[in-house]
């Protein structure tokens, strides 16, 4: 009956209609659905006064009927009759749907594409925004606020919140993990630094956070200056731990440009004095060290307050721009791994014995310098020369590479270390050592080589075989990371022109390496069309990395490039696609990233192509490593054994260092897997899932460790599975057990060296001495308190757990000898039959004897053996001494004496190296000693013997 009242002419009677119909639809809405044409019409009649609440009916019968955009259309038409505050499942959908199509016709018009807002839809969503700041959800409006391109509503929404502070940390955080626009990202990252500016009390760790995203080294160098020329010692102290925190996450360009952007805005007296310091220590070590002592002389001779504040300032100076050169760090990050060297030798030496194949020797080999990894501790090497000389052709090359992996920073001896083997002017070296001596010196000054550039770019010009070239080119990429030098891109792109397979494999990845995140469009287009023209499948393989490392982070502007890449019917083209969208949407979460690597994984013909679309998935995820397993466990179980691959090494990226039970849980079915690559590949993946993991923080990781060992012991094995075993076992315990892998700083930045040594070391696959790449990934689990002088304090660090469930491993016990006994005398069947017998008889009385001595000791109680032994409680904390290992899950549990002397200047406890404020400064201080230097010699060179002991020569 109600529903013949629109039919009805009177306005007043069709307004009682639908005013009814709107309180019933929930109930009715089957039957009134016969009759939304009417309803319809009222709508779109211009002159009915009540045609919004027509809309409002109508939107709800259509959203029961499961049309929901036709009923966002009716719920816009409806105005303010749709009540965003109302509580239902109907006005929850609606706001929903409404929320996703504004944001889709936002990111269409930020990308200059025509298209048509309508008001309606707008003004619904500034209302729905309005809703969240009356009820507080600040969070929830700056999440839309970010995917809708409001920059307007996102500022608002973090003025008007409680806490600001808070609400700009979480912003930060959405605007690298949700963001997929570079350009707004960076608008949004610059109203956060106007937004930490504006408050009473700068928080500039964080300001420089955000400025190393916009690559600002202007502003940073201007708050550096402002921090260290300031009178408040807690602002020297900030712009030590900002130095750190950029060295930590700043690339060796932006490094660079702070640094010169650094000593032109301090005063000319002292910018002057600092160049003259920084050019006389690049130039000459003696001079260095006459400078030095010059300036020592003059602060003694410094009399008067002011001269003495302008030599203090001109210390904090120096010591600024000793922290931003790296060395300090690096210097520190190595003592750690030395002091806290916990590697386990007996490991190393039952797989040696078992390393039969070349395949396993080598194995051996790169597994020793994953468990020595920045201890510079080459005794395994030392003591086996006769069994490491064993090595051939390209083993040897890796062999030799290997010291770099442990020798990892030690740069002011590698050029000693490696003097033997490293090309010699005028005389005959061996290829393949020489290689990898380069090869070794790269790896030692990764990220880091602004001292070996010009030596490494002279080996290369001089080089006289492929592998030299070959190791020249490795050396040049890794110590030239990032920095976007022209000249070094140069000689690699005319390395590459002579076509020799060899030596175009590693030029076309280290111009990669050297230009990666830069998305320079000439190198693109040379590197894209030598790859076309090319006949050599090894120089197909290394440009196609080198290619994607171009792209890295540069999200949707990459999208050209991947359709280029994707649609070539070159498969090394496309395998290069896939590694670009990897790379360009590495750590974004991207779901048209994940969507297309999963089309690719099931469609595309080539093996190779499938099984690098998987594998890319990890990199994408590595943000959010707990959504890795469920988008690749259907991937684990596929026919082909490719794809199968993938998803493990996918696992092992997304997932490494965490210990994350569901991924384990995918890669301990695939250790038995009857294709013997799969193997090795969950091998390898589950290693770096567990690396460093107890028992107490998964039950699997003894298991499986002693699973490693077994398929290593095994003569039956295939070579390749056993190959991912000994790897295996160099990646839990790497770096002496005190070294974890990670891929983002402990800022929340994609760390970059980890993304390129994961990629690149999972093209061991082709090439056994990219292996050496995972070095990059390892990071060092310390936390190092330092003073304001820049050295290690005496302190200690409570860690509020057991100390079981993140110590060290135990060690393994050797094999205990059987004592050789006499030969056995043999014994007739007859007298054994005897002595059977005979034996019987004496049993039974035995028996008889024993039951009367039970009975007897029933009535006399003696005291319990039990209540002798006291078993020891494990206590509940423990007191780290600095500088401390600290795992990555154990950081929450550590905490710094409340009532200590010393206090940290960073408020969150993230790790790696901490200045400390020191709370009584006119107190002396108890500081570390650093350790003697190292003695660095070669390989085959043998410890001097110690002098006699002092004697008396008598000639008679």
């Amino acid at each position: 009956g109600i529903i013949s009242l629109l039919d009805e002419e009177d306005t007043q009677l069709k307004n009682f209609a639908l005013t009814k119909l709107n309180d019933v639809v929930d109930d009715f809405w089957a039957e009134i659905a016969d009759s939304i044409e009417k309803i319809e019409v009222l709508y779109e009649d211009t002159g009915f006064e009540h045609r919004q609440l027509s809309a409002l009916v109508a939107s709800k019968v259509y959203y029961h009927l499961g049309s929901y955009e036709d009923s966002l259309t009716f719920a816009l038409g409806a105005g303010p009759l749709f009540d965003v505050n109302a509580i239902s499942d109907y006005v929850d959908t609606t706001i929903s749907k409404c929320i996703d199509h504004y944001i889709t016709l936002r990111v269409k018009s930020m990308a200059n594409e025509e298209v048509t807002m309508d008001p309606n839809l707008e003004h619904l969503v500034n209302r729905m925004f309005n809703r969240s700041f009356d009820e507080g959800k600040f969070k929830q409006a700056v999440g839309i606020a970010v995917e809708a391109r409001r920059i307007d509503v996102f500022e608002k929404a973090i003025i008007s919140s409680n806490n600001v502070e808070e609400m700009l940390a979480y912003s930060f955080k959405i605007c690298m993990s949700v963001l997929e626009n570079r350009f707004f990202r960076n608008e949004a990252l610059r109203v956060i630094v106007r937004l930490y500016n504006q408050a009473p009390k700068i928080d500039y760790l964080s300001v420089c956070q955000c400025l190393i995203y916009l690559d600002d080294p202007v502003s940073i160098s201007s708050i550096l200056t402002q921090l260290v020329q300031s009178s408040d010692q807690d602002d020297v102290l900030s712009a030590y731990q900002i130095a750190f925190d950029l060295v930590e996450n700043a690339s060796q360009q932006l490094l660079t440009k702070i640094l010169k952007e650094f000593k032109t805005t301090l005063n000319a007296d002292d910018a002057m004095d600092v160049d003259d310091s920084v050019a006389s220590e690049s130039t000459d070590t003696t001079s260095a060290e006459q400078t030095s002592e010059s300036k020592t002389e003059n602060k003694s001779n410094v009399n008067g307050e002011e001269e003495a504040s302008k030599s203090s300032e001109y210390s904090n100076v120096e010591k600024v721009l000793d922290i931003l050169r790296g060395d300090i760090t690096i210097k520190l990050l190595s003592e750690f791994l030395f002091r806290k060297n916990r590697s386990d030798m007996q490991i190393l030496k039952i797989t040696k014995d078992y390393a039969r194949s070349g395949m396993a020797h080598t194995a051996t080999v790169i597994a020793n310098a994953f468990m020595h990894y920045g201890t510079m501790s080459d005794t395994f090497l030392r003591d086996n020369l006769e069994w490491l000389g064993r090595a051939a052709n390209w083993a040897k090359f890796t062999a030799t590479a290997s010291l770099g992996v442990i020798h990892k920073g030690n740069e002011k001896n590698s050029i000693k270390l490696m003097s033997r083997y490293l090309p010699k002017d005028n005389t005959a070296s061996n290829g393949m050592q020489s290689g990898g001596a380069l090869y070794a010196l790269g790896l030692i000054h990764a990220n880091h080589g602004h001292g070996i550039l010009s030596y490494l770019r002279n080996q290369l010009k001089e080089a006289a075989s492929q592998p030299v070239r070959h190791g020249a080119c490795l050396a040049l990429g890794l110590a030239a990371l990032g920095t976007a030098n022209q000249d070094i891109y140069d000689d690699l792109y005319d390395c590459m022109i002579h076509d020799e397979a060899v030596t175009g494999e590693a030029s076309g990845l280290a111009m990669g390496l050297v230009l990666i995140g830069r998305k320079s469009p000439e190198p693109l287009e040379k590197m894209i069309t030598y790859l076309k023209e090319t006949d050599h499948e090894k120089i197909e393989r290394g440009l196609a990395l080198g290619i994607s490392l171009i792209m890295y982070g540069c999200l949707e502007e990459a999208d050209n490039v991947i359709e280029t890449l994707c649609g070539d019917e070159n498969s090394n083209l496309r395998c290069s696609g896939m590694y670009t969208i990897g790379m360009a949407y590495c750590g974004s979460g991207s779901n048209k990233a994940i969507r297309r690597l999963l089309r690719v994984a099931v469609s595309d013909v080539n093996n190779d192509v499938r099984r690098a679309a998987v594998l890319s998935i990890g990199f994408v995820l590595v943000r959010s490593p707990e959504q890795c397993p469920s988008v690749v466990s259907l991937l684990a179980e596929s026919y082909n054994p490719h794809v199968r691959y993938g998803a493990a090494m996918a696992l092992a990226i997304s997932c490494a260092g965490t210990g994350l039970k569901e991924a384990v849980n995918i890669l301990d079915p695939m250790m038995h897997d009857s294709v013997n690559f799969v193997r090795q590949g969950a091998l390898v993946a589950i290693s770096m899932i567990l690396i460093q993991q107890t028992e107490a923080m998964n039950s699997k990781a003894p298991i499986i460790r002693e699973y490693f060992a077994k398929v290593i012991a095994d003569k039956h094995e295939d070579s390749l599975a056993k190959f991912g075993a000994i790897i295996a076992q160099g990646i839990v315990d790497a770096g002496g057990r005190n070294a974890t892998i990670s891929l983002l700083t402990r800022s929340g930045h994609v760390r970059t060296e980890s993304v390129v040594g994961l990629l690149v070391f999972s093209q061991f696959w082709f090439w056994f001495p990219y292996c050496h790449f995972l070095s990059l990934a390892f990071t060092p689990a310390a936390v190092i308190a330092l003073n304001s002088n820049l050295q290690m304090l005496k302190v200690d660090f409570k860690s509020n757990c057991k100390p079981s469930v993140f110590g060290y491993i135990p060690y393994i016990q050797p094999p205990k000898e059987k004592p050789k006994g006499k030969i056995p005398t043999a014994i007739l069947s007859t007298t054994a039959k005897a002595l059977a017998r005979a034996k019987r008889g004496e049993e039974s009385k035995s028996a008889i004897k024993t039951e009367r001595k039970a009975e007897e000791a029933m009535e006399v109680e003696s005291p319990s053996k039990t209540e002798s032994k006291t078993v020891e409680k494990e206590v509940d904390w423990e007191l780290l001494p600095n500088p401390a290992r600290v795992l990555p899950t154990q950081l929450k549990y550590i905490e710094f004496p409340k009532t200590g002397r010393y206090t940290p200047l960073r408020k969150s406890n993230k790790g790696g190296i901490v200045i400390m404020k020191d709370l009584t400064p006119s107190e002396t201080q108890e500081t570390l000693e650093p350790l003697p230097a190292v003695n660095i010699r070669s390989m085959d060179e043998e410890e001097e013997a110690e002098p006699p002991e002092p004697f008396e020569y008598d000639e008679d």
